[in-house]
């Protein structure tokens, strides 16, 4: 027997076509209430990481950067702080600093190699010849 999705669980009788619409709607909400915590609480890290991921998830793309540098400005040697950092230059089209971001994340410790050769928001970065030597370092350091 098949079970069923949370749609027909929930009584939801919601076309395929709205899906994309109904995450969007999500994540304005997310982003609204990770930028109330904010307001609220400043010193919450935590909620300015979620702040900075739902940004970048909605295509908000310089507002995502700005959250990152906040970030890394609290947590400069957080190795994930600096990766997503790299992450929201490569998308705003920062090269350059991106990639000196991401040796900073590296030196701090950062080493998914895989995870970085698939990372869609590093696209921007895959064909210039500073990606590959990042790549073969992490992966010597890696062995």
């Amino acid at each position: 027997m098949e079970q069923a999705g949370p749609q027909e669980q929930a009584g939801w009788d919601l076309p395929a076509e709205c899906a994309p619409q109904v995450e969007r709607r999500g994540l304005e909400f997310l982003a609204d209430f990770y930028g109330s915590e904010m307001a609220r609480k400043p010193e919450n890290v935590e909620a300015l990481a979620e702040l900075g991921h739902v940004l970048t998830q909605l295509g908000r793309y310089e507002e995502g950067l700005a959250v990152d540098r906040v970030l890394a400005l609290r947590e400069p040697e957080d190795p994930n702080v600096l990766y997503n950092l790299a992450c929201s230059l490569a998308l705003t089209g920062r090269a350059d600093e991106a990639f000196r971001t991401l040796d900073r994340a590296i030196l701090h410790g950062y080493e998914d190699a895989d995870h970085l050769a698939a990372d869609d928001d590093l696209a921007a970065l895959r064909a210039d010849v500073r990606f590959a030597e990042l790549l073969r370092t992490l992966r010597k350091e890696a062995l």
